[in-house]
């Protein structure tokens, strides 16, 4: 074991190795890593008291992953497929499943071992997602009608967003809008008029984006026609698709890896928006633990697990409104992603931030901080009107606010007093006004690869930022700084130099201040 390590180190330490065998590297003194799972943000960075395994094919933890690991010592490692993978007294082991192993030395800081990796393994396409999902508020029906999408109601609420003076941007139409899963016909009962709703939807300034996902119900007509197509992943040991357990149930699913079954599933999509003016799709599901090679088939007899989600993934890049919850490479991409569904809860308010600076390490540029006040519908269920912990919520806005997007869900006129919504209105607002700036760093993140959302040790290494999670530079200008808690007070690590707050305040860096935070205010900062 010792032999191994010393010299997978001195392979590190000359430059670039590949191995298609487990690899077990030894963290150098002080040195933290960041990567893989997006959702694991709050436990990064991963150093000598980390102690987690994890399986890349078989889970995904609700988000985005990357077959990546990134250092403070410049240092990165990168497997071409997934992989089990162990952190365990200070050594980081990779047992590819497929593909191999790369071990880089590719400098001295985590913004030298980030850029190596992005140019070499997702390099940036010079194209950013429509501005839209940038310098404006987006919107999702989904906390306020889970799955009883409808159009009065969809209608009821864009006019709120408007009655209410909140910036018109995107808004999702969410789950159960179709007759059933692979139809791609509204409800009737629901929706006596779709394309009134998208042209009234239209004209009162909003994009509109409809929920989709790779399943087709059993035994529907869909099912039937893409059946004898050969267009549906098939069961690894009947002949026969395979019958996949997800969280609305058992159903079929495309086999994307067929390119006619791609094609096929591509001019579905087309054909609806041709139809109804629809903008673009939130594609949703995806996840690999759902494509087991010992479960199910592919057309190409190799796309499973990680493939078949990086194959749906593909299929949004077509269309230019997309969004994302999982998944699997696709970094520098000008994709949409979303944070995995967080709970209405302050443990998932204190994970936005971290989890956002995660993704931002996979090259997952374009991001958004799931739902303001949480998207995991059930947390909001049986709720007391009148009990909702307002608090929660402006928090959750302001972080929101100064993030590279903001999606409302659960509608702020209808759970927040008078004095909290004027307040979540002031951050949509002030998101709207860093608009431009927003999508400056945006256009230039997608020709040089960098985050827009940069963890501290990032832009200011050596400064003593390494584990520090709590605020983060939003492109090159702004120090965030928000409330992740309860309360009126947090501490503030300002690097060397002069730095100016939000109200104008000169502080003198390389300190660390207490700052008095009442509920209206959002702490951020620029260098002087």
């Amino acid at each position: 074991m010792k032999k191994t390590l010393f010299i997978t180190a001195i392979a590190m330490l000359m430059g670039i190795q590949a191995f298609a065998q487990k690899q077990s590297v030894s963290m150098l003194p002080g040195e933290k890593w960041w990567g893989c799972i997006t959702d694991m943000g709050v436990q990064m960075p991963f150093d000598e008291a980390t102690s987690l395994e994890f399986d890349l094919s078989k889970q995904n933890f609700n988000n985005q992953t990357t077959p990546l690991f990134v250092s403070n010592k410049g240092r990165y490692i990168w497997c071409d497929g997934s992989f089990k993978g162990a952190i365990k007294d200070g050594v980081i082991s990779i047992d590819p499943i497929r593909g191999k192993v790369e071990c880089v030395s590719a400098g001295a800081t985590l913004r030298d071992a980030f850029l190596a990796a992005s140019a070499k393994h997702f390099p940036p396409t010079g194209t950013i997602p429509p501005a839209e999902f940038l310098n404006v508020p987006q919107y999702n029906t989904w906390i306020e009608l889970v799955y009883n999408q409808n159009q009065a109601d969809i209608l009821k609420y864009a006019h709120g967003i408007v009655d209410n003076g909140f910036p018109t941007g995107v808004i999702m139409i969410d789950d159960n809008w179709q007759k059933y899963y692979g139809n791609t016909e509204f409800r009737p009962d629901r929706f006596p008029d779709p394309k009134a709703m998208m042209d009234e939807l239209h004209a009162l300034g909003f994009k509109v984006m409809l929920w989709i996902c790779p399943f087709v119900s059993p035994d529907s007509q869909e099912y039937r026609m893409l059946r004898n197509k050969g267009y549906l992943v098939m069961d690894s040991k009947l002949d026969r698709p395979a019958i996949l357990d997800w969280w609305n149930g058992l159903s079929a699913c495309y086999d994307l890896s067929n390119p006619e079954a791609y094609a096929y599933f591509k001019k579905t999509l087309t054909d609806l928006q041709d139809k109804y003016g629809i903008d673009g799709f939130k594609f949703d599901a995806g996840d690999p633990e759902r494509y087991r090679e010992e479960n199910t088939r592919a057309f190409d007899g190799k796309s499973y697990d990680t493939e078949q989600t990086e194959w749906w993934a593909k299929l949004g890049l077509e269309f230019p409104y997309n969004e994302f919850r999982a998944c699997w490479k696709m970094g520098g991409q000008p994709l949409v992603q979303r944070l995995g569904d967080k709970s209405y809860s302050w443990k998932a308010v204190a994970s936005l931030v971290p989890d956002m600076i995660a993704a931002g390490m996979l090259g997952h540029i374009y991001t958004c901080p799931d739902m303001i006040g949480g998207g995991e519908y059930g947390s909001f269920l049986n709720i007391d009107q009148t009990k909702f912990d307002q608090e929660l919520i402006v928090r959750s806005c302001q972080i929101h606010s100064m993030m590279p997007m903001m999606q409302f869900s659960v509608a702020p006129w209808r759970i927040l007093n008078k004095e909290n919504l004027a307040i979540c209105h002031k951050y949509a607002k002030l998101h709207e006004a860093m608009g431009a700036y927003i999508v400056e760093q945006a256009e230039k993140s997608s020709k040089t690869g960098e985050p827009i959302v940069r963890p501290m040790d990032y832009a200011f290494p050596g400064q003593g930022f390494e584990t520090c999670n709590d605020q983060y530079m939003l492109g090159d200008k702004y120090l965030v700084a928000p409330m992740l808690t309860r309360g009126t007070e947090r501490s503030v690590k300002l690097p060397k130099g002069k730095w100016i707050d939000e109200n104008g305040k000169v502080y003198k860096g390389g300190k660390t201040y207490v700052l008095d935070v009442p509920i209206d205010r959002l702490p951020y900062f620029v260098q002087k």
